[in-house]
């Protein structure tokens, strides 16, 4: 019995060995990501489509949501090993980028971005997420993970994918829940809009993040 557990464990330790540092099971979770996120776009920009059928729902449940989990693990080993640093700095631009477009967007507002789906955001407090998100790219890519100056247009990538696929991560969900005529994503975290609402820029953004790195990896 003893060396049937060992044997077992050995099995699961090779499993997990395979799912971590596979580059084919990297790329392959990557493609079916951006195939789902894709489709998400789509559906967010269709006026005709307001349901989801059956299978759709699946595609949405592993590609919008379980898929971006795995990746999200994926990311902080970088192009030269691992470092949590570098998935720290993703959520600070993320809410960066939340704080100041409701920000500035409350304050200096006047034209709407998507009416359609979500009201109140707006044009300029979209821009001014952006703005404040690459201000903040540069201290964290200087000061927090201290690379050299020739790197700096790295964060100020991520920082540009953060403000525009994280609102549209944002609207996705937005228009899940409108469909879906339900005010809540879920209960977990009353008057926040529930659990997923503080995790759809995070869960559409990471996907967009490790295609960057594997392009950069690739030219590097």
């Amino acid at each position: 019995m003893l060396f049937y557990k060992i044997a077992i464990a050995a099995k699961t330790d090779g499993l997990f060995y395979i799912l971590r540092y596979s580059k084919n099971f990297d790329l392959a979770v990557l493609f079916l990501s951006l195939i789902v996120s894709l489709k998400c776009i789509v559906f967010l920009f269709d006026n005709k489509n307001l349901k989801v059928d059956s299978f759709s729902k699946f595609a949405y449940l592993i590609g919008y949501i379980i898929l971006p989990f795995i990746i999200i693990t994926k990311i902080p080993f970088g192009i030269k090993g691992y470092n949590p640093n570098i998935l720290i700095s993703i959520f600070i631009l993320i809410w960066t980028n939340d704080t100041f477009a409701y920000l500035v967007g409350k304050t200096f507002g006047k034209h709407k971005l998507f009416e359609r789906i979500s009201p109140k955001k707006t044009i300029e407090g979209f821009l001014g997420g952006i703005g404040f998100a690459l201000i903040g790219s540069y201290f964290i890519s200087k000061y927090f993970l201290m690379l050299p100056e020739k790197n700096t247009y790295i964060w100020i990538i991520i920082a540009l994918i953060v403000g525009i696929f994280g609102t549209i991560g944002d609207l996705v969900e937005s228009k899940f829940k409108r469909i879906s005529e339900k005010k809540d994503s879920g209960n977990i975290m009353p008057g926040h809009g529930g659990i997923l609402d503080r995790l759809d820029s995070v869960i559409f953004v990471a996907p967009i993040i490790f295609l960057f790195y594997q392009i950069l990896s690739y030219v590097s």
